[in-house]
This record gives C-alpha cells, structure tokens and sequence, in this order.
C-alpha cells in the first residue's frame, strides 16, 4: 500500500462528527426539562460554564460531542412525549346535532400575521401541561408565569372559573390571593416554581445525618464550593451577560511563587487610632454584619481583561489599574483607604479602591487628591453579574436568622466566604478562575468597612480601630448611628472594653 494509499483509507475511516440541534434549541431542551447548567455538566462530566458556551453556539468535540449529542436527542424525546401525554382526549360526538352556526362574517385568517392567533389551538404547555396560544424557542410555554400551571385549583377552595365562547378556559383566582414573584432572567415567575437549592440541601443533609445538627453542618461546609457553584449557575439562566469563566489573565494577576503572591493591593485595613482625649473612655467593638455578601455587589469585568494606557478613568469597565496615591493627611482620626503601606511610589489597585479615592478626592469629601493613572487592564463590567446569587444567599441567610436556624446560617456563610476565596488559583474550585473578580470583591468589602468608618466619624463618634472586612471600634452613642441586629444592614456588639486612664483623684 503506498503513503496515498493510507492517506485514502484514513480519510474513508473518518466518521462524520454526530449532528446537533441548532444552539437555540439546545438551551430550550434544558429549560423545558427544569435541568441547570450544573446538573447537564456534571452528568458529561465538564463545567457548567462549558454547557453554557455550547448553548451560545460552540460546539463539542471528540467523546463529549456524541454523549452531548445523545442527551439533546433524548431530551428532545421526554419533551415531545409530555406533550403528547398533556393532550387533551378529542370529545366524544354527541347523541344530538349541534344547532347550526350562524354565517360567519369573519375574514380569513392570515398565516403570516403573527399576532393573529384566535384560528391556532392552544398547545399543552411543556412546563404545567395547560393550554399555551405562546411559544418560546418553538416550544409551547406559558409567558404569563401566573397562568402556568393555573388549570389547578388553588389551596384553600376551588377556583372560580369564567368561560367565553371561542377561548380556552382560563381560571380566576379568588380575591385577596396574591402571588409571590421573584426574578427568574428576563422574566420574573411564581416562588413556587423557583427551587430552593439551599433549603433542600439542608433538609437532605440533616435527613442522611438522622438529625445530628454537627454532623449535617459539618458535611454542608465540606460541599460549599460546588454547592455555591450550583446556586450561581441556577441564578445565571436567563441571565443578560455570559460569564468568562477562565480567561487569559496579566502576569501582574498570576502567583509569583507557588506560595507566593501577586501585585494586585487590596487595601486592607489594620489602623488604630494613635491617640485619644485625657481620660477613661468605653470602647466597643462592633463586628460588621455578612461583609464579603453585601461585597459581592460590586463592579466586575465581564469578559478578558484588556491592557490602555493614559490618566482617564472609564466608570462603564472595572479591573486593576497602576497609580500613584494621593498623599493622606487624616490619619490620626481616618484610617488610609490604601491600608497600611510602607513602600512608597506606584501600586497595582482594584476597581473598588480606585473609585473611593476618586470618591474622596472629589469636591463632597475633599479628603485628597485625585490618584494619578498610568495604566489599566480592565473589561466591560456591571454591578449585576452576582446579583441574583448575592440575593439568593441573603434571602436564606435571613430566613436563617428568623427561624434560629444555625444549620443554614453557617452553611451560607461558608458558600459566599469559601466561593470569594477560591476564585483564584485554587484546586478547590475549578469552574471559575477569575482572580481579579476575588480581589475585586475583598477590596469592596475593605472599601465598604472604609465607608462605614467615615459614616461613625462623620456622625460624631470617635474611631479607634478599624480592621478587615467587619471590624470597627468606636467611642460614643453607636446606636444613633448604626442599626443593631443580625441582618446584613446591621452591627452586632463583638466587645466592649474600656481604655485610658482614670482622672479621678487618688483618695488621700
């Protein structure tokens, strides 16, 4: 056989790659089956973020093509047999002839119209299995999530219903029961149809551990990661902006050793007060409520870092900027909003800490200058890429609180804490490398304590520490500043102690 010969006969054996449905189809075939990112993944054992870009048009190769390809036709199927399975039965003819119809006088239905859809039967909706006149992706589904699923009889009573010649049957619900919606995407639909990851998780867990509240916290904290993973994948379906879930990253982002660290400065704070008044003053010790939660509200970029150069700052993208700091001038009552630093000249600074020196050094604080900028790498960005998966997480960890739940409590908490920590180089987490989105966060959480700082000075109080992400110690009527509980807008007591000395004279 000569080298042509092998060549042919190669190019003979090479199968064609396995047909898929169009991209639009393929996220459609998930929705309507209610599966997640997640769940796809790890059933073809790749990242959601891989299912995510499948469904946005790239396509699987080699063995995961066929294996994605055998999900979508299988999915197609259990699609298509719901909706054969919610067709209504044709109604047997009746014994009597129907009274004959008058003579129609309305015009001919037009088939490109397509609001016209008074001559279209209703479909069984893939979702609930009532009658649908809307489609979404080709698929027949309810627009209005308070009609879907509404054929059943609401709890308490039965529905009231109200039926017009020509129309499907549509319920009415009795007054006074108002229905409870949350955002879902784009669109927003019933509580009852959002799961509840966290809960069941938790329900789950105690069930396994027959009840042992230790045994259950301690394997929800084990499985936070992915679990927080999962809860972020479910609050991004539908979601406007697609995440880049690894992209190329600066050196200035990269670990200079393996244990080392790289050039981004976070600015965290460790400041004490250098001197207070003559006198015995009580300090306390107030310890900031879910500081890394509130901070997953902040601006991050959305695709690949890209390098500029020059002084303008562009509020519409976020990143890591180089910059020479304005000198601070108020530290013996206002801890540096860099944090403790000793070496002078230009640093690598994140979003959060260039915005609250630009804040500061503009003409309602006046406390600086402005930072000079020498160069940027930075992306599109919006403060609502977490904002679902923050909310979700407050939403439970109140509950929490309300119900004295401490298994949830502590279960949240090592969600949002473990997945901030481990989006960087990290083994632990493999689904997200964004080491940028992990100092962007830490230092609004620095930013967000820097703040609440001036708030306690602004207001009268004095300050005396002010120390990472949730710790603040002020002199004074803290009460008439802050709001005392547990919620993540409020202050909770740490410590109370006193310092300086006692003016009273000595008895003789």
């Amino acid at each position: 056989m000569s080298d042509f010969d092998a060549i042919d006969a190669l190019l003979a054996s090479a199968a064609e790659p396995v047909p898929l449905p169009p991209a639009e189809q393929r996220r459609a075939l998930r929705e309507a089956l209610g599966l997640s990112r997640a769940q796809v993944a790890r059933a073809l054992a790749v990242s959601p973020s891989t299912v995510g870009g499948w469904e946005a048009g790239r396509d699987p190769s080699g063995e995961v093509r066929g294996k994605y390809a055998y999900f979508l036709g299988q999915a197609e199927d259990k699609v298509q047999a719901r909706r054969s399975a919610a067709e209504p039965a044709e109604p047997a003819v009746e014994a009597e002839a129907a009274p004959a119809s008058p003579p129609s006088t309305a015009t001919v239905d037009d088939p490109d119209d397509p609001d016209d859809t008074e001559g279209t039967a209703p479909q069984p909706c893939v979702l609930c299995g009532q009658p649908a006149h809307d489609q979404v992706e080709g698929y027949p589904q309810h627009l209005d999530a308070a009609e879907c699923g509404a054929g059943a009889a609401a709890p308490g009573g039965p529905a009231e219903t109200a039926e017009a010649p020509g129309a499907a049957t549509r319920t009415v619900r009795s007054p006074g029961r108002g229905v409870k919606v949350v955002p879902v995407g784009r669109r927003a639909q019933s509580a009852a149809h959002s799961p509840d990851l966290i809960g069941t998780a938790v329900a789950e867990t105690l069930a396994q551990y027959r009840g042992d509240v230790e045994a259950a916290t301690a394997a929800l904290i084990k499985r936070a990661i992915p679990d927080a993973m999962a809860l972020l994948d479910h609050t991004r379906t539908g979601g406007r902006y697609d995440i880049v879930a690894h992209p190329w990253m600066p050196d200035i982002l990269r670990k200079q050793s393996a244990r080392g660290a790289d050039h981004i400065w976070e600015a965290r704070p460790k400041w004490t007060r250098p001197e207070l008044p003559a006198g015995q003053h009580e300090v306390t010790a107030l310890d900031i409520n879910g500081a890394y939660l509130s901070a997953l509200k902040t601006h991050l970029p959305i695709g690949q870092l890209e390098h500029s150069t020059g002084p303008l700052h562009d509020r519409r993208r976020a990143g890591v900027h180089l910059i020479t700091p304005p000198a601070w001038d108020h530290d013996h009552v206002l801890p540096n909003p860099l944090g403790n630093r000793d070496e002078p000249g230009p640093l690598w600074v994140t979003e959060p800490t260039l915005r609250l020196l630009l804040r500061l050094s503009g003409p309602k604080y006046g406390l600086c200058d402005p930072p000079e900028i020498h160069e940027s790498f930075t992306s599109g960005a919006t403060e609502g890429l977490l904002e679902k998966f923050r909310i979700a997480l407050k939403d439970a960890r109140d509950r929490a609180i309300t119900e004295d739940d401490e298994v949830t409590l502590e279960y949240v908490k090592a969600m949002y804490s473990k997945f901030v920590s481990t989006l960087g180089e990290s083994n632990y987490n493999r689904e997200l490398y964004r080491s940028d989105w992990m100092h962007l966060i830490r230092s609004q959480a620095f930013a967000n304590l820097w703040m609440k700082t001036y708030k306690a000075y602004d207001e009268g109080l004095m300050v005396v520490r002010a120390m990472g992400t949730d710790e603040l110690h002020v002199i004074g009527d803290w009460r008439a500043v802050f709001d005392e509980g547990r919620g993540v807008a409020q202050v909770k007591v740490k410590d109370t102690y006193n310092l300086g000395e006692d003016l009273a004279p000595a008895a003789p």
